[in-house]
């Protein structure tokens, strides 16, 4: 077909239709943002020609027509094409999936209308040559550093990130009529300083636990301005500060080493918010990012053929000072295909990024986390901290998988510390019923008891006098959590009653202390967790500070757990205190000789980057497919409650923006497509969008248990 559109041609129109963006201007400002994206692990030259190439498909006719209301029009394979006519294959990639997602790379023998990248190179694509009359290609290099396909794919998503976040960030622009914030936040400087400040009054401390705490404060001080940066450990058993501690490493650490900003990775959005809380109180609201599943805008597909959708461009970039996120939104966004998930990566470079609770690492792909860290340390300027009480014995897979790359302990004296601050004692006590166990909390004014299963959890809850009596879950929205944990300290401060039946997820860096603890036989890592909310603060002698680990009568160890809990067993078999750090070192060893190679890359993920028979290479959307900690896709149910009405209002209304989701977050619940599926089915939500929704009746969210569901079978989810 030939060209017959005369006149500059046009990469968007803004959404009144009274201003235009050129081809040409689009692609040129994209190139210097992916450039300058790129520039933290020095490739500014492929990313700059990735920004040039992956809209050249605009200068088509078809595209010009699409602008008007004409059909979808492929414009991303034109400059994929090119990249590879220059050997620039990771640009190609880049290109090819910067609205569609990283392809499968295939093989050569793949046919046209293969989704792959073998097969885009063989796609027929309209005429698009003016874009040749406009723009000039520079030279661009490969990394030295890519000598296997791991190290290949994962730069290309780097790659791949620079550019999305650049297209996203100059088409916001345009479409705005001003740049969007960037940069939000103070320098890391004046951070350090305030935490400095914060700590100030801390340096003449009065009791001897005090005291410990600022030793170890001012080792990670001390640690993090003189260490090289890299890869480290940093042990500090429960009650120690590990949380200030850490923060204190990670930003003298990065003024020192002037890294760009702080990413906290937190294994359980139920208790993100609580690390959040506490950064922004030293820090400030604005310098603090909180970012996961229940904070943003969750769509199927995030991506568009050319034409801008505002959902699209709220999605997070981590563009902050300060970062906190879970687990999953960390590690499945660094195995990502899609340009929604992956556009925050470049970020990651030249950043310090803490593991809290590092042993609740995913054993299903815990050998493609410990690659992709190393990759990060390795080759983008990061510098990677394992923090925990439980430190999971990750040695040998990093010299595997990372070769060179060595574990530095932060503290002096691990063992020294776990002797100090060792005040509980632990006791097997065999099987119990459910109703023998209930009776056991009930005696207790304050006690906590950690249950394996959600269902056990609330029959115990119900079985349990109800004054001061808590069932935490996570269909509580962030708000109620916090008010409901404020009201549990408040309790056990006072000394009234207060019981809390919980799963594990309360396990991991929640600040309670109980005078007694009831743990369900697990992990010794649960275990000693559970253990880290009993006699917290030291105030009882550790024989009267008991935690009672049981087996419940008639209801077998969950198939999920049941090799932590085999090496558990052994350990306590073995070791006259199994909290102590040989013990626990035997436990994760023994754990993970139990899995097996096979069970510590379950999906085959880094398998699947070696060349096939076939010579199939980078199965980029195969791996995104497979690598999903959580195995249903969870949406999140925002609460119409009084107190955020207005923001409820502007959701219904179109409003798309990062601070609407951030503050919608407080009030959203995470559910999965079964529980979704229920609620519909009653008529108790509202869809604003495919995959945004509002919970309508109000009746099945109790501000003290959190979100239910009584349908007429009387059935009910809680998660």
């Amino acid at each position: 077909m030939e060209q017959t559109t005369t006149g500059p041609k046009l990469a968007h129109l803004s959404s009144d239709g009274q201003r235009t963006q050129t081809v040409q201007e689009h692609l040129e400002g994209t190139a210097k943002l992916a450039a300058d994206f790129a520039r933290p692990f020095g490739e500014e030259s492929q990313a700059y020609l990735a920004g040039l190439l992956h809209d050249i498909g605009k200068y088509s006719d078809d595209f010009q027509r699409r602008l008007t209301g004409g059909p979808k029009v492929d414009h991303s394979t034109a400059g994929a094409k090119v990249a590879f006519s220059l050997h620039q294959t990771e640009v190609a990639f880049a290109v090819a999936g910067h609205h569609g997602g990283l392809p499968d790379g295939g093989g050569k023998s793949d046919p046209p209308d293969a989704a792959t990248l073998f097969g885009r190179r063989k796609k027929e694509v309209p005429p698009c040559e003016d874009w040749r009359r406009e723009i000039t290609l520079p030279e661009a290099h490969r990394p030295a550093f890519l000598k296997d396909n791991f190290s290949a794919a994962f730069y290309i998503r780097m790659l791949y990130s620079c550019l999305v976040d650049a297209d996203y960030l100059d088409t916001e622009t345009f479409m705005n009529g001003t740049p969007p914030d960037r940069g939000g936040g103070e320098p890391l400087e004046v951070l350090l300083q305030r935490l400095r400040d914060f700590v100030a009054p801390w340096w003449d401390p009065t009791s001897e636990l005090n005291r410990k705490r600022c030793e170890i404060l001012r080792r990670c001080f001390e640690q993090g301005k003189t260490a090289s940066p890299g890869l480290f450990t940093l042990t500090v058993p429960t009650g120690g500060g590990k949380t200030v501690s850490s923060l204190a490493f990670a930003l003298t650490h990065a003024v020192a080493h002037q890294k760009r900003r702080v990413i906290y990775v937190i294994p359980y959005t139920s208790i993100i918010d609580q690390t959040a809380a506490v950064f922004t109180r030293i820090l400030g609201e604005e310098n603090v990012l909180e970012h996961h599943s229940g904070s943003e805008v969750t769509l199927a597909d995030m991506d568009t053929d050319g034409i801008p959708d505002p959902k699209v461009l709220a999605t997070e970039n981590w563009d902050a000072p300060v970062i906190v996120t879970t687990a999953v939104q960390f590690f499945e966004s660094l195995f990502a295909n899609r340009s929604s998930r992956c556009r925050k990566l470049h970020n990651l470079a030249d950043s310090v990024v803490i593991f809290d609770e590092a042993q609740t690492l995913p054993v299903p792909y815990l050998r493609p986390c410990v690659a992709a860290i190393g990759q990060l340390v390795q080759h983008y300027g990061a510098t990677a901290v394992l923090c925990t009480a439980t430190q999971p014995a990750l040695g040998p897979l990093f010299a595997e998988l990372a070769p060179g790359l060595s574990l530095r302990e932060i503290m002096e004296d691990p063992a020294g510390l776990y002797a100090f601050f060792r005040r509980t004692t632990l006791r097997q006590a065999g099987e119990v019923t459910e109703e023998d166990l209930a009776g056991q909390l009930s005696a207790a004014e304050q006690a906590l008891c950690v249950v394996n299963g959600r269902a056990t959890a609330q029959r115990l809850f119900g079985m349990l006098p109800q004054e001061g009596c808590y069932c935490l879950t996570t269909l509580l929205c962030p708000v109620d959590r916090k008010r409901l944990l404020a009201e549990i300290r408040a309790r056990l401060q006072a000394g009234t009653p207060c019981r809390v039946v919980a799963t594990s997820l309360i396990e991991a860096g929640v600040d309670l202390d109980f005078p007694a603890v009831w743990r369900e036989e697990a992990g010794l890592d649960s275990v000693l967790q559970a253990a880290g909310r009993c006699n917290r603060e030291g105030k009882r002698p550790a024989d009267q500070s008991t935690v009672t680990v049981f087996r419940l009568a008639g209801q077998p160890v969950p198939n999920m757990i049941l090799p932590n809990t085999e090496a558990a067993r052994t350990v306590f078999r073995d070791f006259t205190d199994p909290a102590e750090p040989d013990a626990i070192h035997a436990y994760f060893s023994l754990f993970l000789t139990l899995k097996g190679q096979e069970e510590l890359d379950r999906k085959g993920i880094l398998p699947g980057f070696a060349r096939d028979m076939e010579g199939r290479i980078f199965p980029f959307a195969t791996a995104a497919e497979r690598f999903k900690l959580i195995e249903s896709p969870a949406v999140t149910v925002y609460l119409a409650l009084p107190e955020n009405n207005v923001l409820i209002e502007a959701l219904r209304a179109g409003a798309c923006n990062r601070t609407l989701y951030r503050r919608l977050g407080q009030y959203g619940v995470t559910v999965y497509p079964q529980h979704l599926a229920a609620l519909q089915g009653v008529g108790a939500v509202e869809a604003v969008d495919k995959d945004i929704w509002i919970l309508q009746d109000t009746t099945l969210y109790d501000r003290s248990t959190g979100l239910t569901l009584d349908v007429p079978t009387g059935q009910g989810w809680m998660i």
